[in-house]
Protein backbone atom coordinates (compact mmCIF):
# COMPACT_ATOMS: atom_id res chain seq x y z
CA UNK A 1 0.00 0.00 0.00
CA UNK A 2 1.21 3.48 -0.88
CA UNK A 3 0.42 5.74 2.08
CA UNK A 4 3.19 8.48 1.04
CA UNK A 5 2.53 11.66 -1.67
CA UNK A 6 3.07 10.50 -5.33
CA UNK A 7 5.61 12.78 -6.59
CA UNK A 8 4.49 16.06 -8.46
CA UNK A 9 3.99 16.02 -12.25
CA UNK A 10 4.20 18.38 -14.92
CA UNK A 11 1.97 20.64 -15.56
CA UNK A 12 -0.09 20.01 -18.80
CA UNK A 13 -3.16 19.82 -20.15
CA UNK A 14 -3.73 15.55 -20.01
CA UNK A 15 -2.76 13.71 -17.15
CA UNK A 16 -2.04 9.96 -18.50
CA UNK A 17 -3.42 7.84 -15.31
CA UNK A 18 -2.76 4.31 -14.95
CA UNK A 19 -5.71 2.53 -12.66
CA UNK A 20 -2.37 1.93 -9.73
CA UNK A 21 -1.57 5.76 -10.22
CA UNK A 22 -5.29 6.62 -9.62
CA UNK A 23 -5.34 5.06 -6.30
CA UNK A 24 -2.16 6.32 -5.06
CA UNK A 25 -3.15 9.79 -5.39
CA UNK A 26 -6.88 9.07 -4.47
CA UNK A 27 -4.88 7.44 -0.98
CA UNK A 28 -3.33 10.64 0.11
CA UNK A 29 -5.30 13.76 -2.07
CA UNK A 30 -9.10 12.45 -1.23
CA UNK A 31 -11.39 14.05 1.35
CA UNK A 32 -12.14 10.47 2.32
CA UNK A 33 -8.54 9.83 2.92
CA UNK A 34 -7.94 13.09 4.76
CA UNK A 35 -11.58 11.90 7.28
CA UNK A 36 -9.95 8.83 7.53
CA UNK A 37 -6.67 10.27 8.79
CA UNK A 38 -7.63 12.48 10.75
CA UNK A 39 -10.40 9.26 12.60
CA UNK A 40 -6.74 7.87 13.36
CA UNK A 41 -5.29 10.73 14.77
CA UNK A 42 -8.20 11.33 17.37
CA UNK A 43 -7.33 7.08 18.47
CA UNK A 44 -3.89 8.21 18.46
CA UNK A 45 -3.68 10.45 20.82
CA UNK A 46 -6.36 8.91 23.05
CA UNK A 47 -4.67 5.65 23.10
CA UNK A 48 -1.36 7.83 24.18
CA UNK A 49 -3.44 9.73 26.83
CA UNK A 50 -4.48 5.92 28.28
CA UNK A 51 -0.75 5.34 28.75
CA UNK A 52 0.46 8.63 30.12
CA UNK A 53 -2.05 7.60 32.85
CA UNK A 54 0.32 4.44 33.71
CA UNK A 55 2.78 6.60 34.07
CA UNK A 56 3.85 8.90 37.11
CA UNK A 57 2.69 12.35 36.93
CA UNK A 58 4.66 15.50 38.26
CA UNK A 59 2.62 18.13 39.59
CA UNK A 60 3.02 21.54 41.05
CA UNK A 61 0.42 23.31 42.38
CA UNK A 62 -0.14 26.85 44.02
CA UNK A 63 -0.56 30.37 45.31
CA UNK A 64 1.34 33.41 44.80
CA UNK A 65 0.82 35.19 46.80
CA UNK A 66 -2.65 35.70 48.72
CA UNK A 67 -4.18 38.69 50.65
CA UNK A 68 -6.81 38.80 52.79
CA UNK A 69 -7.90 41.79 55.10
CA UNK A 70 -11.12 40.54 56.70
CA UNK A 71 -13.51 40.04 59.73
CA UNK A 72 -14.32 36.72 60.79
CA UNK A 73 -17.26 35.74 63.18
CA UNK A 74 -15.58 34.03 66.53
CA UNK A 75 -17.12 32.37 69.36
CA UNK A 76 -15.84 32.85 72.46
CA UNK A 77 -15.60 30.13 75.43
CA UNK A 78 -18.65 31.98 77.09
CA UNK A 79 -20.51 31.33 74.23
CA UNK A 80 -21.10 34.91 72.87
CA UNK A 81 -19.34 35.96 69.33
CA UNK A 82 -17.35 38.50 68.44
CA UNK A 83 -15.99 39.50 65.35
CA UNK A 84 -12.38 39.27 64.65
CA UNK A 85 -10.19 40.90 62.01
CA UNK A 86 -7.76 38.77 59.83
CA UNK A 87 -4.73 40.69 58.27
CA UNK A 88 -2.39 38.26 56.44
CA UNK A 89 -0.53 37.96 53.49
CA UNK A 90 0.14 34.07 52.03
CA UNK A 91 2.18 31.98 50.47
CA UNK A 92 2.23 28.20 49.53
CA UNK A 93 3.54 25.40 46.93
CA UNK A 94 3.18 21.76 46.52
CA UNK A 95 4.87 19.39 44.33
CA UNK A 96 3.49 16.04 44.14
CA UNK A 97 4.48 12.67 42.04
CA UNK A 98 1.29 10.28 41.49
CA UNK A 99 1.57 6.89 40.19
CA UNK A 100 -1.52 5.19 39.40
CA UNK A 101 -1.55 1.46 40.45
CA UNK A 102 -2.64 -0.85 37.81
CA UNK A 103 -2.12 -3.98 40.17
CA UNK A 104 -4.74 -3.16 42.86
CA UNK A 105 -6.55 0.25 41.06
CA UNK A 106 -5.12 2.29 43.76
CA UNK A 107 -2.94 5.60 43.43
CA UNK A 108 0.03 6.17 45.13
CA UNK A 109 1.73 9.85 45.86
CA UNK A 110 4.70 11.30 47.05
CA UNK A 111 4.35 15.38 48.58
CA UNK A 112 6.47 18.00 49.51
CA UNK A 113 5.15 21.30 50.42
CA UNK A 114 5.82 24.68 51.73
CA UNK A 115 3.25 27.69 53.60
CA UNK A 116 4.41 30.71 54.76
CA UNK A 117 1.88 33.12 56.37
CA UNK A 118 2.78 36.48 57.34
CA UNK A 119 0.63 38.24 59.63
CA UNK A 120 0.33 41.69 58.92
CA UNK A 121 -0.84 45.03 61.03
CA UNK A 122 0.12 45.51 65.17
CA UNK A 123 2.75 42.83 66.25
CA UNK A 124 3.29 41.60 62.46
CA UNK A 125 5.01 38.44 62.50
CA UNK A 126 5.73 35.37 59.72
CA UNK A 127 5.77 31.62 60.25
CA UNK A 128 6.20 28.58 57.98
CA UNK A 129 4.79 25.39 57.67
CA UNK A 130 6.57 22.24 56.02
CA UNK A 131 5.81 19.05 55.04
CA UNK A 132 9.68 17.44 53.86
CA UNK A 133 8.07 14.25 52.48
CA UNK A 134 4.52 12.58 52.80
CA UNK A 135 3.26 9.67 51.54
CA UNK A 136 -0.24 9.25 50.58
CA UNK A 137 -2.53 6.07 49.31
CA UNK A 138 -5.54 6.08 48.06
CA UNK A 139 -7.39 2.12 47.77
CA UNK A 140 -10.50 0.98 46.97
CA UNK A 141 -11.11 -2.26 49.06
CA UNK A 142 -14.04 -3.90 46.77
CA UNK A 143 -14.51 -1.27 43.89
CA UNK A 144 -14.00 -2.51 40.19
CA UNK A 145 -10.31 -1.96 39.32
CA UNK A 146 -10.33 0.64 36.53
CA UNK A 147 -7.18 0.78 35.28
CA UNK A 148 -6.82 -3.16 34.86
CA UNK A 149 -9.88 -2.51 32.81
CA UNK A 150 -8.63 0.00 30.78
CA UNK A 151 -5.13 -1.39 30.34
CA UNK A 152 -7.50 -4.61 28.82
CA UNK A 153 -9.78 -2.70 26.62
CA UNK A 154 -7.83 0.43 25.27
CA UNK A 155 -4.63 -1.77 23.56
CA UNK A 156 -7.60 -3.24 21.59
CA UNK A 157 -9.47 -0.05 20.65
CA UNK A 158 -6.18 1.41 19.02
CA UNK A 159 -5.90 -1.95 17.01
CA UNK A 160 -9.11 -1.43 15.88
CA UNK A 161 -8.64 1.99 15.01
CA UNK A 162 -5.51 1.21 13.12
CA UNK A 163 -7.20 -1.78 11.05
CA UNK A 164 -10.46 0.83 10.74
CA UNK A 165 -7.84 3.53 8.77
CA UNK A 166 -6.57 1.03 6.80
CA UNK A 167 -9.73 -0.54 5.79
CA UNK A 168 -11.41 3.31 5.19
CA UNK A 169 -7.78 3.73 3.16
CA UNK A 170 -8.63 0.69 1.32
CA UNK A 171 -12.46 1.85 0.75
CA UNK A 172 -10.81 5.09 -0.63
CA UNK A 173 -9.54 2.61 -3.37
CA UNK A 174 -12.57 0.64 -4.46
CA UNK A 175 -13.49 4.66 -4.67
CA UNK A 176 -11.22 5.27 -6.99
CA UNK A 177 -11.95 2.35 -8.76
CA UNK A 178 -15.39 3.02 -9.30
CA UNK A 179 -14.58 6.59 -10.54
CA UNK A 180 -11.73 5.50 -12.73
CA UNK A 181 -13.82 2.73 -14.57
CA UNK A 182 -16.92 5.22 -14.67
CA UNK A 183 -14.75 7.26 -16.80
CA UNK A 184 -12.97 4.71 -19.04
CA UNK A 185 -16.51 3.54 -19.42
CA UNK A 186 -17.75 6.69 -20.70
CA UNK A 187 -14.45 7.19 -22.58
CA UNK A 188 -15.19 4.19 -24.47
CA UNK A 189 -18.78 5.13 -25.12
CA UNK A 190 -17.73 8.20 -26.26
CA UNK A 191 -15.34 6.64 -28.74
CA UNK A 192 -17.74 4.52 -29.90
CA UNK A 193 -19.95 6.89 -30.91
CA UNK A 194 -17.33 8.51 -32.70
CA UNK A 195 -16.33 5.26 -34.91
CA UNK A 196 -20.44 4.76 -35.13
CA UNK A 197 -20.97 8.28 -36.96
CA UNK A 198 -17.80 7.99 -39.11
CA UNK A 199 -18.88 4.47 -40.51
CA UNK A 200 -22.49 6.01 -40.34
CA UNK A 201 -21.17 9.21 -42.75
CA UNK A 202 -19.39 7.25 -44.72
CA UNK A 203 -22.39 4.20 -45.57
CA UNK A 204 -24.84 7.25 -46.15
CA UNK A 205 -22.09 8.70 -48.66
CA UNK A 206 -22.13 5.30 -50.37
CA UNK A 207 -25.49 4.54 -50.25
CA UNK A 208 -26.39 7.83 -51.67
CA UNK A 209 -24.19 7.25 -54.77
CA UNK A 210 -25.59 3.56 -55.02
CA UNK A 211 -28.73 5.15 -55.27
CA UNK A 212 -28.04 7.16 -58.29
CA UNK A 213 -27.55 3.83 -60.12
CA UNK A 214 -30.36 2.68 -58.77
CA UNK A 215 -29.06 -0.55 -56.05
CA UNK A 216 -30.70 0.18 -53.19
CA UNK A 217 -34.46 1.90 -52.41
CA UNK A 218 -35.12 5.40 -50.75
CA UNK A 219 -36.22 3.30 -47.94
CA UNK A 220 -32.69 1.83 -47.45
CA UNK A 221 -31.43 5.45 -48.19
CA UNK A 222 -33.62 7.03 -45.23
CA UNK A 223 -32.82 4.05 -42.87
CA UNK A 224 -29.46 5.41 -43.68
CA UNK A 225 -29.74 8.93 -43.37
CA UNK A 226 -31.24 8.14 -39.86
CA UNK A 227 -28.67 6.06 -38.49
CA UNK A 228 -26.21 8.69 -39.08
CA UNK A 229 -28.51 11.45 -37.33
CA UNK A 230 -29.17 8.93 -34.36
CA UNK A 231 -25.45 8.33 -34.55
CA UNK A 232 -24.65 11.98 -33.96
CA UNK A 233 -27.33 12.18 -30.75
CA UNK A 234 -25.69 9.62 -29.01
CA UNK A 235 -22.47 11.12 -29.42
CA UNK A 236 -23.46 14.26 -27.93
CA UNK A 237 -25.13 12.25 -24.93
CA UNK A 238 -21.93 9.97 -24.74
CA UNK A 239 -19.92 13.54 -24.59
CA UNK A 240 -21.58 15.23 -21.68
CA UNK A 241 -21.22 11.48 -20.00
CA UNK A 242 -17.89 11.55 -20.50
CA UNK A 243 -17.25 15.56 -19.06
CA UNK A 244 -19.54 14.37 -15.94
CA UNK A 245 -16.97 11.33 -15.33
CA UNK A 246 -13.95 13.07 -15.77
CA UNK A 247 -15.00 16.01 -13.34
CA UNK A 248 -16.26 13.48 -10.89
CA UNK A 249 -12.93 11.40 -10.79
CA UNK A 250 -11.02 14.98 -11.30
CA UNK A 251 -12.30 16.30 -7.90
CA UNK A 252 -11.86 13.33 -6.10
CA UNK A 253 -8.23 13.31 -7.06
CA UNK A 254 -7.76 16.58 -5.81
CA UNK A 255 -6.68 17.79 -9.72
CA UNK A 256 -7.60 20.87 -11.14
CA UNK A 257 -10.43 21.64 -13.45
CA UNK A 258 -7.59 22.48 -16.08
CA UNK A 259 -6.66 18.96 -15.93
CA UNK A 260 -7.49 16.60 -18.46
CA UNK A 261 -7.27 12.81 -17.66
CA UNK A 262 -6.40 10.41 -20.29
CA UNK A 263 -7.02 6.33 -18.90
CA UNK A 264 -5.56 3.58 -19.29
CA UNK A 265 -7.20 -0.18 -19.52
CA UNK A 266 -6.49 -2.37 -16.75
CA UNK A 267 -5.41 -5.95 -16.89
CA UNK A 268 -6.34 -8.61 -15.15
CA UNK A 269 -3.79 -10.58 -13.23
CA UNK A 270 -3.57 -14.43 -14.53
CA UNK A 271 -3.35 -17.33 -12.68
CA UNK A 272 -5.09 -15.59 -8.98
CA UNK A 273 -7.95 -17.54 -7.28
CA UNK A 274 -8.75 -17.19 -3.68
CA UNK A 275 -9.18 -19.64 -1.45
CA UNK A 276 -12.42 -19.03 0.94
CA UNK A 277 -10.56 -20.77 4.14
CA UNK A 278 -7.25 -18.55 3.65
CA UNK A 279 -9.33 -15.54 3.31
CA UNK A 280 -11.83 -16.11 6.48
CA UNK A 281 -8.40 -16.60 8.26
CA UNK A 282 -6.88 -13.51 7.32
CA UNK A 283 -10.05 -11.32 7.90
CA UNK A 284 -10.44 -12.45 11.28
CA UNK A 285 -6.83 -11.78 11.86
CA UNK A 286 -6.61 -8.20 10.11
CA UNK A 287 -10.07 -6.79 9.88
CA UNK A 288 -11.11 -3.95 12.28
CA UNK A 289 -14.21 -6.16 12.83
CA UNK A 290 -12.20 -9.04 14.66
CA UNK A 291 -11.09 -6.33 17.06
CA UNK A 292 -14.06 -5.04 17.34
CA UNK A 293 -15.47 -7.79 18.58
CA UNK A 294 -13.15 -8.66 21.08
CA UNK A 295 -13.70 -4.63 22.21
CA UNK A 296 -17.49 -5.38 22.81
CA UNK A 297 -16.95 -8.29 24.70
CA UNK A 298 -14.53 -6.69 27.19
CA UNK A 299 -16.91 -3.64 28.00
CA UNK A 300 -20.23 -5.58 28.49
CA UNK A 301 -17.60 -7.49 31.38
CA UNK A 302 -16.54 -4.57 32.72
CA UNK A 303 -20.02 -3.20 32.85
CA UNK A 304 -20.96 -6.10 35.03
CA UNK A 305 -17.85 -5.86 37.21
CA UNK A 306 -18.94 -2.46 37.84
CA UNK A 307 -22.01 -3.29 38.68
CA UNK A 308 -20.87 -6.09 41.07
CA UNK A 309 -18.05 -3.66 42.61
CA UNK A 310 -21.23 -0.81 43.52
CA UNK A 311 -22.64 -3.40 45.66
CA UNK A 312 -20.54 -2.20 48.51
CA UNK A 313 -17.96 0.93 48.47
CA UNK A 314 -14.79 0.72 50.78
CA UNK A 315 -12.22 3.35 50.48
CA UNK A 316 -8.56 3.06 52.06
CA UNK A 317 -7.03 6.29 52.63
CA UNK A 318 -3.85 6.57 54.45
CA UNK A 319 -0.58 9.24 54.76
CA UNK A 320 2.47 9.04 56.13
CA UNK A 321 5.08 11.29 56.56
CA UNK A 322 6.78 14.48 58.38
CA UNK A 323 5.89 18.13 58.75
CA UNK A 324 7.38 21.07 60.84
CA UNK A 325 6.32 24.86 61.89
CA UNK A 326 8.79 27.70 62.91
CA UNK A 327 8.80 31.36 62.47
CA UNK A 328 12.09 30.74 60.47
CA UNK A 329 12.50 28.98 57.46
CA UNK A 330 15.39 26.31 58.91
CA UNK A 331 13.17 26.17 61.84
CA UNK A 332 10.52 24.96 60.06
CA UNK A 333 12.65 22.03 58.92
CA UNK A 334 14.64 21.06 62.51
CA UNK A 335 12.98 19.47 64.36
CA UNK A 336 9.80 17.35 62.47
CA UNK A 337 6.35 15.99 64.32
CA UNK A 338 4.97 12.98 62.65
CA UNK A 339 2.13 13.46 60.13
CA UNK A 340 -0.29 10.18 59.98
CA UNK A 341 -3.29 10.16 58.72
CA UNK A 342 -5.81 6.73 58.16
CA UNK A 343 -9.43 6.84 57.48
CA UNK A 344 -11.27 3.58 55.86
CA UNK A 345 -14.15 4.94 54.74
CA UNK A 346 -17.78 2.71 54.19
CA UNK A 347 -20.64 3.14 52.08
CA UNK A 348 -22.55 -0.60 52.55
CA UNK A 349 -26.48 -1.04 51.72
CA UNK A 350 -28.36 -2.37 54.79
CA UNK A 351 -31.71 -2.73 52.75
CA UNK A 352 -31.72 -0.72 49.21
CA UNK A 353 -34.55 -3.74 48.13
CA UNK A 354 -32.47 -5.32 45.53
CA UNK A 355 -31.43 -2.16 43.52
CA UNK A 356 -28.06 -2.96 43.08
CA UNK A 357 -28.73 -6.20 42.90
CA UNK A 358 -31.28 -5.55 39.92
CA UNK A 359 -28.46 -3.52 38.26
CA UNK A 360 -25.91 -6.42 38.14
CA UNK A 361 -28.67 -8.64 36.65
CA UNK A 362 -29.29 -5.76 34.20
CA UNK A 363 -25.70 -5.74 33.59
CA UNK A 364 -25.55 -9.74 33.00
CA UNK A 365 -28.22 -9.62 30.71
CA UNK A 366 -26.99 -6.26 28.42
CA UNK A 367 -23.60 -8.74 28.15
CA UNK A 368 -25.69 -11.77 27.02
CA UNK A 369 -27.19 -9.49 24.57
CA UNK A 370 -24.04 -8.28 23.36
CA UNK A 371 -22.85 -11.63 22.70
CA UNK A 372 -25.93 -12.78 20.84
CA UNK A 373 -25.87 -10.17 18.26
CA UNK A 374 -21.42 -10.48 17.71
CA UNK A 375 -22.32 -14.07 17.08
CA UNK A 376 -25.07 -13.05 14.67
CA UNK A 377 -22.65 -10.44 13.24
CA UNK A 378 -19.91 -13.05 13.23
CA UNK A 379 -22.10 -15.46 10.83
CA UNK A 380 -23.12 -12.52 7.96
CA UNK A 381 -19.38 -11.37 8.22
CA UNK A 382 -18.00 -15.26 7.09
CA UNK A 383 -21.49 -15.66 4.74
CA UNK A 384 -20.38 -11.98 3.04
CA UNK A 385 -16.66 -13.25 3.11
CA UNK A 386 -17.94 -16.37 1.51
CA UNK A 387 -20.12 -14.98 -1.05
CA UNK A 388 -17.60 -12.11 -2.01
CA UNK A 389 -14.40 -15.04 -2.63
CA UNK A 390 -17.51 -16.95 -4.81
CA UNK A 391 -17.59 -13.33 -6.98
CA UNK A 392 -14.13 -13.11 -7.48
CA UNK A 393 -13.70 -16.39 -8.33
CA UNK A 394 -16.17 -16.50 -11.19
CA UNK A 395 -15.66 -13.34 -12.05
CA UNK A 396 -12.16 -13.89 -13.88
CA UNK A 397 -14.26 -16.62 -15.80
CA UNK A 398 -16.70 -13.92 -17.04
CA UNK A 399 -13.98 -11.83 -18.01
CA UNK A 400 -12.59 -14.03 -20.08
CA UNK A 401 -15.73 -15.26 -21.78
CA UNK A 402 -16.86 -11.57 -22.10
CA UNK A 403 -13.02 -10.74 -23.39
CA UNK A 404 -13.79 -13.09 -26.34
CA UNK A 405 -17.05 -11.88 -26.88
CA UNK A 406 -15.68 -8.64 -27.96
CA UNK A 407 -12.98 -9.76 -30.26
CA UNK A 408 -16.02 -11.90 -32.25
CA UNK A 409 -18.32 -8.57 -31.95
CA UNK A 410 -15.73 -6.59 -33.54
CA UNK A 411 -14.91 -9.13 -36.33
CA UNK A 412 -18.38 -9.53 -37.02
CA UNK A 413 -18.97 -6.19 -37.81
CA UNK A 414 -16.44 -5.38 -40.00
CA UNK A 415 -17.39 -8.21 -41.72
CA UNK A 416 -20.76 -6.60 -42.05
CA UNK A 417 -20.00 -3.67 -42.94
CA UNK A 418 -18.14 -5.07 -45.86
CA UNK A 419 -20.65 -7.62 -46.77
CA UNK A 420 -23.65 -4.84 -46.15
CA UNK A 421 -21.07 -2.21 -49.39
CA UNK A 422 -21.44 -5.22 -51.83
CA UNK A 423 -25.26 -5.67 -50.89
CA UNK A 424 -25.89 -8.90 -49.89
CA UNK A 425 -27.27 -8.00 -46.32
CA UNK A 426 -29.09 -4.69 -45.51
CA UNK A 427 -29.36 -2.31 -42.49
CA UNK A 428 -31.03 -3.94 -39.76
CA UNK A 429 -28.31 -6.65 -40.35
CA UNK A 430 -25.76 -4.17 -40.33
CA UNK A 431 -27.15 -2.20 -37.60
CA UNK A 432 -27.71 -5.43 -34.94
CA UNK A 433 -24.38 -6.22 -35.85
CA UNK A 434 -23.64 -2.83 -34.77
CA UNK A 435 -25.45 -2.62 -31.40
CA UNK A 436 -23.80 -6.34 -30.77
CA UNK A 437 -20.26 -4.80 -31.13
CA UNK A 438 -21.40 -1.68 -28.77
CA UNK A 439 -22.90 -3.93 -25.93
CA UNK A 440 -19.50 -6.43 -25.94
CA UNK A 441 -17.47 -3.45 -25.83
CA UNK A 442 -19.01 -1.93 -22.78
CA UNK A 443 -19.74 -5.75 -21.46
CA UNK A 444 -16.09 -6.26 -21.46
CA UNK A 445 -15.01 -3.48 -19.36
CA UNK A 446 -17.91 -3.78 -16.95
CA UNK A 447 -16.68 -7.09 -15.88
CA UNK A 448 -13.23 -5.71 -16.12
CA UNK A 449 -14.07 -3.61 -13.26
CA UNK A 450 -16.16 -6.33 -10.95
CA UNK A 451 -12.76 -8.10 -11.30
CA UNK A 452 -10.88 -5.35 -9.83
CA UNK A 453 -13.55 -4.21 -7.61
CA UNK A 454 -14.14 -7.52 -6.04
CA UNK A 455 -10.56 -8.37 -6.01
CA UNK A 456 -10.03 -4.72 -3.94
CA UNK A 457 -12.96 -5.54 -2.00
CA UNK A 458 -11.28 -9.17 -0.35
CA UNK A 459 -8.18 -7.37 -0.18
CA UNK A 460 -10.13 -4.58 1.90
CA UNK A 461 -11.33 -6.88 4.21
CA UNK A 462 -8.42 -8.98 4.42
CA UNK A 463 -5.90 -6.00 5.08
CA UNK A 464 -3.58 -8.92 2.83
CA UNK A 465 -1.38 -8.61 -0.44
CA UNK A 466 -2.94 -11.86 -1.98
CA UNK A 467 -0.30 -10.39 -4.95
CA UNK A 468 2.64 -9.70 -2.60
CA UNK A 469 1.59 -12.24 -0.57
CA UNK A 470 1.97 -9.98 2.90
CA UNK A 471 -0.23 -7.96 5.16
CA UNK A 472 -0.94 -4.41 4.52
CA UNK A 473 1.04 -2.42 6.99
CA UNK A 474 1.98 1.45 7.70
CA UNK A 475 4.02 3.52 9.82
CA UNK A 476 1.23 4.64 11.81
CA UNK A 477 3.31 6.92 14.18
CA UNK A 478 4.94 8.57 10.88
CA UNK A 479 1.52 9.14 9.37
CA UNK A 480 -0.30 10.59 12.79
CA UNK A 481 2.52 13.18 12.65
CA UNK A 482 2.67 14.07 8.97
Amino acid sequence: MVLSPMKAQEQKDTIRLTLKEAIERAQVYSVDAAVALNELRTAYWEYRTHRADQLPEVMFSGTLPSYYKQYSKYQQSDGSYTYVQNNALGLNGEISIAQNIALTGGKVSLITSLDFTRQLGHGAFSEYMSVPVSLMLSQPIFGVNNQKWKRKIEPVRYEEAKAAFMENVEQVTLSTITHYFNLLLAEENRSICQQNLLNANKLYDIALAKRKIGHISESELMRLKQSALQAKGKLTEAQATYDAKMFQLRSFLGLSEQDAIETVVPEAVEGIRMDYQEVLLKAHENNAFAKNIRRRQLEADYDVATAKGNRRDINLFAKVGYTGKDRNLAGAYNPLKDNQVVEVGLSIPILDWGKRKGKVKVAESNRDVALSKIRKEEMDFNQDIFLLVQNFNNQAAQLEIAAEVDTLAEKRYRTSIETFMIGKIDILDLNDAQSSKDDAKQKHIQELYYYWYYFYNIRSVTLYDFMNRCNLDADFEAIVKR
